[in-house]
């Protein structure tokens, strides 16, 4: 087939310099990692010289693997167009639902998703050469994925399978260690350099402070200055206007507000017509601004831009692994993300960025974007390695291993779904699972709604909740069904697409389609994807969802007077109680019971609620009773455990403690505290009930109710921990006795509580004490004196009786005497007489 290259346009790509290198490298090692900047030709150059279709090498079969979509239709039709010829030829291109590629085809672009597929189908990827990885900077957990599957490939099926990891950041460290595993050094790094020119920042937050982004909700005010900054670029600066914005709602809103602008408002995402994508990515003869999603950051060029305008938000994926709520969130968009951002302005010519934040907040920013496998729902991954024979993802070569929470809660949702064993294998089922491209919740509606309702609706109700519904399509799952197969919208064409794809993988037996209404089937097909969310309604628009998240519907709901809900989307603020219902359907219970039998559950249940002991018989449904009734003669150890669980949650308080009682917790306290581990520890309410069984026995098992608790005699419960087996427990009165005896002849209570954890106390009025020199020990330890006045009050505090009458006391006598003159206040008292009573009555008994 003759080719008009244009050998013009490949000169003019900067990584040509740095292909001698990579070739070089890959002959040597197999595996490279090529770092190059946004525009220097390494998605479309570097696959064709790889391939020999460009530069005379040998004829190799290249598969180009994109994050997305957009990327893997827009890169072929690129490289095809270098070529000269049309894709489908030479180059071609597979995304989920569309394959254009034929037998000449030597270089195949396509999603992350798709390659996953394939090498689980083919894990020796038979008569491909060469796999490029591109944009793996980006680490979506599919990219993270396939590079550990074909390293895994290499390693055991494929050595002499080339691999080259294609980055537009210079931070590579991290993939040539992992692309080179056991070699020293790790893998080679092959830099090209693009060219780039300057580009001015210009900081222009917003005047007054925005409310931060909430889940996927963006402060309508900062949507309004984003559209401002665009207009005051406009006006400024000359060359089209690259906007980023974190989704397609955000650009929607934007572009409304852009109405009247002099240039053409393109709106560039995944979900745009392939028409609008075309023009986005084209040269045109008017001004622009390409409003656009992350999609712009790297993976696609867009010619004519001279300004970016960065909002500074991004949406990275989220879930709440406790309540199985997971969804994208809006997240401040990192600092490398904003150099890729910025850099754009700068490809053809000097540019600026206008950042709609502060300088000082820039240096706040993370530095990278976080790895999908940190932070997502795990669920499809520990499917996909299950299915490739590493349950546990131990064996895989990844940048970041998976959380082990996120993991434990994936293989959870897997057996649930019977995806795998409860030993983590993968079943049948599994494997028929992973071959759809599914979340594998959506994967099990497919499956067991298509046996109820036919494969064709199951399908059609599968492929609204793969991507969700525009928010105009409201919050009813039916009515959005019947909109979209009437709906001729773009949203609407994506939908019957996915519909068919789905409908022809279900397979199986026909069902019933005339047997359920629409709401029912939509209900059915909502429970069997969730489960944990089907909901029992407790109020108006107020549900309690089978995980035990409450959910509140929108107040204009439709479903608002539901008695069940299948929660399809739902999300929950940091600080919000309740999830935010966005798309469900009406169930009924037997459906809910049905989709969520794993999670039924009845039995006795005895515990501590309310502040007594609660004991019933329940059903329940997760977290939601259906149906209760009291319980007339529970089990004693269930009602012991209710009961131990009471006193930990409430203290020890609930026991009956006399005064002794606390006198005799104290004194142990400062015993075992003072002479060690022959004494109990007494003084932590956890430690006493850890050893319940110990001082607690008869009595507590006798209990049955919190009025039980309180006849318990706590202090002759502790006497049963002092420790009688040494003969130690009688010394209990001689190591801390409760009183001491004093020169006055008074028996004065030795408080072991007031010091908290230091020294017992001894109050006593300060005359009593005349003529003792020594500071009173008990235990060895010197008490703490608290000299008290004749009127009982405070007057000084002592550990060292000696010194305090040598130099303190005389202080202390100059204040009080005349404010006491009726009572002794000698000159010397270390050698007075010590006394209860004042001068008169010494005097009389004189």
């Amino acid at each position: 087939m003759t080719r008009q290259l244009r050998q013009a346009d490949l000169d003019a790509l900067p990584v040509r310099e740095a292909l001698p290198a990579l070739v070089s490298a890959l002959d040597d090692h197999g595996t490279a990692v090529l770092c190059a900047p946004p525009g220097t030709g390494k998605t479309t150059l570097v696959p064709l010289v790889l391939a020999g279709l460009v530069g005379g090498g040998p004829r190799r079969r290249v598969v180009v693997a994109e994050p997305r979509r957009i990327a893997a239709r827009a890169a072929a039709r690129r490289m095809a167009w270098l070529l000269g010829e049309q894709v489908g030829g030479a180059v071609g291109f597979t995304v989920r639902g569309e394959r254009v590629a034929g037998p000449d085809t030597v270089v195949e672009v396509v999603t992350t998703g798709v390659l996953l597929q394939r090498l689980q189908r083919d894990q020796e990827l038979a008569g491909v050469d060469v796999v490029v990885l591109d944009e793996c900077h980006e680490r979506h957990l599919d990219a993270d994925t396939v590079a550990a599957f074909l390293l895994d490939v290499r390693e055991t099926l494929r050595p002499e399978l080339r691999l080259v990891a294609a980055s537009a950041t210079t931070d590579a460290a991290g993939w040539a260690r992992v692309l080179g595993r056991g070699r020293p050094g790790g893998a080679p790094v092959v830099e090209a350099a693009g060219v780039s020119y300057p580009v001015e920042t210009v900081w222009a937050p917003p005047a007054r402070p925005v409310r931060p982004p909430h889940g996927m909700r963006v402060d309508p005010a900062q949507l309004a200055h984003v559209a401002s900054v665009v207009r005051r670029a406009l006006a400024e600066r000359s060359g089209d206007v690259l906007c980023f914005l974190p989704g397609v709602g955000e650009i929607a809103r934007v572009a409304g507000q852009l109405a009247g602008v002099d240039a053409e408002v393109l709106q560039l995402h995944g979900r745009a017509p392939a028409a609008v994508q075309d023009a986005a990515l084209s040269v045109a003869p008017h001004r622009r601004v390409i409003l656009s999603t992350a999609v712009a950051e790297s993976s696609l060029t867009v010619p004519g831009v001279r300004v970016v305008v960065d909002c500074g938000l991004a949406r990275e994926p989220r879930v709440d692994h406790a309540r199985g709520l997971g969804a994208l969130a809006t997240v401040r968009a990192s600092r490398a993300a904003g150099r890729q951002r910025a850099g754009r302005a700068g490809r053809e010519a000097p540019g600026a960025v206008y950042r709609c934040w502060s300088q000082a907040e820039d240096g706040r920013l993370s530095a990278f974007p976080s790895p999908e496998i940190r932070i997502a729902d795990l669920a499809q991954f520990a499917l996909q390695a299950a299915c490739w024979g590493d349950p546990d993802a131990a064996g895989l070569a990844l940048p970041d291993p998976p959380p082990a929470g996120a993991m434990a809660a994936a293989r959870e949702v897997l057996v649930a779904v019977g995806a795998v064993s409860p030993a983590g294998g993968v079943t049948a089922r599994g494997q028929r699972m992973a071959r759809l491209g599914l979340h594998p919740r959506l994967a099990r509606a497919l499956l067991d709604g298509s046996a109820s309702l036919g494969p064709r609706r199951a399908a059609g109700i599968v492929a609204l909740l793969s991507e969700e519904p525009p928010r105009e399509y409201g919050d009813d799952l039916a009515a959005a069904w019947r909109r979209a197969r009437a709906g001729g919208d773009a949203y609407a064409a994506r939908w019957r697409a996915e519909a068919r794809r789905l409908e022809r993988a279900a397979e199986g037996p026909a069902g019933s389609p005339a047997g359920l209404s629409d709401d029912a089937a939509a209900g059915l097909v909502a429970a069997l994807a969730f489960p944990e969310r089907v909901a029992r309604a407790r109020g108006e628009g107020a549900f309690l969802m089978a995980s035990g998240t409450a959910a509140e519907l929108g107040d204009g709901s439709s479903l608002r007077s539901a008695p069940w809900l299948a929660v399809a989307v739902a999300d929950r603020g940091p600080h919000s109680v309740s999830a935010r219902v966005r798309l469900a359907a009406v169930v009924d219970e037997d459906t809910a019971r049905s989709a969520a039998g794993h999670l039924l559950a009845s039995g006795e249940e005895v515990r501590w609620e309310d502040g007594d002991v609660v004991a019933r018989s329940a059903e329940r449904l997760g977290a939601i009773e259906l149906a209760v009734r009291p319980l007339g003669n529970p089990d004693p150890g269930l009602v012991r455990a209710a009961l131990l669980d009471g006193l930990r949650g409430e203290g020890l308080g609930l026991l009956r403690w006399s005064p002794d009682a606390r006198m005799l917790r104290a004194r142990l306290g400062f015993l075992h505290r003072t002479l060690g581990r022959d004494w109990p520890d007494v003084e932590d309410d956890d430690t006493l009930l850890d050893r319940a069984d110990d001082w607690l026995e008869p009595e507590l098992s006798r209990a049955r109710r919190r009025s039980d608790l309180g006849r318990i005699d706590a202090g002759q419960a502790l006497n049963r921990l002092r420790p009688w087996a040494t003969g130690e427990a009688a010394r209990l009165d001689e190591l801390a006795p409760e009183r001491i005896e004093v020169p006055s002849g008074s028996r004065i209570r030795v408080d072991y509580a007031a010091g908290g954890h230091g020294q017992p106390v001894l109050a006593v009025k300060l005359q009593e004490l005349f003529g003792l020199a020594e500071t009173p020990k008990v235990a060895g330890v010197p008490v703490l004196v608290h000299l008290l006045s004749p009127a009982g009050r405070p007057a000084a505090v002592t550990a060292d009786l000696a010194s305090f009458w040598q130099g303190g006391y005389h202080a202390v006598r100059a204040e009080l005497r005349g404010r006491y003159p009726k009572h002794p206040w000698p000159q010397d008292p270390a050698t007075a007489e010590p006394t209860r009573h004042t001068n008169a009555r010494l005097k009389r008994r004189q």
